[in-house]
C-alpha cells in the first residue's frame, strides 16, 4: 500500500510504535517493563543526605584515590591551596557553617595548573567524615563511600 507523499513519513513512526509495544518471543515481558527494570538498576545509589550519586574510592582516577590517602593521613599536600576553606557557593553539597568543608587538589595528567578535579571534604577526614570528588571543578559532585 502506498501512502500519499505528506503522510509517508509516518510510516516509521507507526512502525516504531508497533514495535515499542511488542516483546521478544517468549520473554513473558513487555518492552515497557524491560525499560523500567533497566533504569532502575542502572541508576547509581544516591546518598540520602545530599542526593548526590555515590562512588567508591576503587572508582575515581588514580590521583583521586592519593589525593584521598594523603587527606586521610593529613598530608603533606602538593598544592599551597590543598585544605583552604571551600564556600560551597554553587550549593551542591549539603549546607553547613562556612568553614565546615575544606578543599584538596586531585592532579590533572598533562594540566600546568591546579586543573578541574579536586575532592571536598567536610567534618572529620580523618576519620569517617564526608568526601566529595568533582571532575568539573564544582559543577557535580559524587559523594565518596566511606
Amino acid at each position: 500500500m502506498s501512502l500519499p507523499a505528506p503522510l509517508r513519513f509516518l510510516r516509521p513512526v507507526v512502525l516504531g510504535a508497533l514495535l515499542l509495544g511488542c516483546s521478544p518471543p517468549g520473554s513473558g515481558q513487555d518492552s515497557g517493563a524491560q525499560l523500567q527494570t533497566a533504569r532502575t538498576t542502572t541508576q547509581p545509589p544516591r546518598d540520602p543526605q545530599s542526593g548526590l550519586p555515590f562512588v567508591a574510592a576503587q572508582g575515581l582516577p588514580r590521583e583521586a584515590r592519593r589525593t584521598l590517602t594523603l587527606i586521610r593521613a593529613g598530608g603533606p599536600f602538593p598544592h599551597a591551596k590543598d585544605g583552604s576553606t571551600f564556600g560551597n557557593r554553587e550549593g551542591l553539597l549539603p549546607r553547613r557553617n562556612r568553614g565546615y568543608y575544606r578543599e584538596y587538589t586531585v592532579p590533572t595528567p598533562g594540566e600546568n595548573d591546579r586543573g578541574a578535579r579536586r575532592i571536598v571534604c567536610g567534618g572529620q577526614t580523618r576519620s569517617v567524615g564526608e568526601c566529595y570528588y568533582t571532575g568539573d571543578h564544582y559543577s557535580s559532585f559524587r559523594r565518596i563511600l566511606p
